[in-house]
């Protein structure tokens, strides 16, 4: 597996009038790898993503994606490129089927125009592909059942196969177990885990046993700024780290493990 650097940024600073929520951020997301920014509250890990997929336009600093800089480019470019962050494509549609969500994403991909009133049978060479997708996800059995029946982890496992509809090159999941019970943030990371190989994964994720499960390399923010990467070894040890995230997050980050 390459270790080649996929996505890379070099001082990526956003300010708002009298506040800085990204400042100087230097990033290194290396091919094949899942890696996670964390931080505590308010430290810019948001503001990153939308900075990445250019639903903000950077004060200063660069973004080169794949040895090309792609910082003035437009969100629609960013896409084209590989760039998916999850939730901008797959936002779920409730009374649809599995199947045509996933379909959706495909006809994206493939560059047609959504074709609502077109006979279904003309959609059908994107039913194996479709399928496919829902397989590797685990939904194949949902296929048929329209999506606002499903739980709340199967609907973010399906947005994940709407990402992958799209041959992300890279997958931007932000907080993808957010809002679940145990067991859904089991099958969650799992499906994480699963579907990240052979693909790049930058993920914003709270839950640090989600983390210290599936991340290779972890980047801390605090105040828009980085305070700390490594191995989740290396930076739930970090003193600079406990100390950002304090009490109970503190006890949590050493725990996850």
């Amino acid at each position: 597996m390459s270790q080649t650097i996929l996505l890379q940024t070099h001082r990526l600073t956003k300010a708002f009038k009298g506040f800085t929520a990204v400042s100087d951020v230097n990033l290194n997301v290396r091919r094949g790898t899942i890696h996670a920014l964390i931080g505590p509250n308010g430290a810019g890990k948001t503001t990153c993503f939308n900075l990445l997929t250019k639903f903000l336009e950077p004060t200063s600093g660069s973004i080169v994606f794949d040895g090309q800089d792609i910082t003035r480019e437009k969100p629609a470019d960013i896409a084209r490129r590989g760039v998916i962050r999850s939730f901008q494509i797959s936002a779920v549609f409730p009374h649809l089927t599995v199947l045509e969500n996933v379909r959706l994403g495909l006809q994206r991909r493939l560059g047609n125009t959504y074709h609502f009133w077109k006979p279904e049978t003309s959609l059908r060479h994107l039913h194996g592909r479709a399928m496919e997708l829902l397989t590797e996800v685990g939904l194949e059995a949902f296929a048929h059942e329209t999506c606002v029946n499903l739980s709340y982890g199967r609907k973010r496992a399906l947005e994940i196969a709407t990402t992958l509809a799209m041959e992300p090159t890279l997958m931007l999941l932000d907080e993808p177990t957010q809002g679940m019970g145990h067991e859904d943030v089991h099958r969650v990371t799992e499906l994480i885990r699963r579907v990240a190989k052979g693909r790049t994964v930058l993920m914003v994720e709270h839950n640090m046993g989600v983390v210290s499960t599936i991340a290779d390399t972890i980047t801390v923010l605090q105040r828009g700024a980085v305070l700390a990467e490594g191995s989740y070894a290396e930076v739930s040890t970090n003193p600079l780290v406990l100390e950002a995230y304090m009490g109970t997050q503190a006890a949590e980050l050493q725990g996850a493990h």
